[in-house]
């Protein structure tokens, strides 16, 4: 992974958690509410221009360290953050 300056925010407004570079936003991966406290995390972006920098990681990991930290449960039906977690076993509890 590069070194990149590089921030993570969750933009409830627009349903997603937010990764900038250098302040320019280079992605975000979506999710949808479900009943019981349930996020279907549906899709990961990363802008073309800052692909291959090891971006969707740190993103994924901050997506669902913040949904454990609300007591969420997710459903992973986006394939990157599916195989995150099939990557990270130490995040499979939170699957619905």
């Amino acid at each position: 992974m590069s070194e990149s300056n590089h921030t993570i925010k969750h933009n409830e407004a627009k349903q997603r958690y937010e990764i900038s570079v250098d302040g320019r936003e280079a992605g975000y991966c979506s999710y949808v509410p479900r009943p019981g406290g349930v996020l279907d995390f549906n899709h990961t972006v990363v802008d073309q221009a800052f692909r291959g920098q090891g971006l969707s990681s740190p993103l994924i990991r901050a997506a669902l360290d913040d949904a454990r930290a609300n007591g969420s449960k997710v459903i992973p039906s986006c394939s990157a953050v599916q195989h995150f977690i099939g990557k990270n076993e130490e995040y499979a509890d939170l699957v619905a």
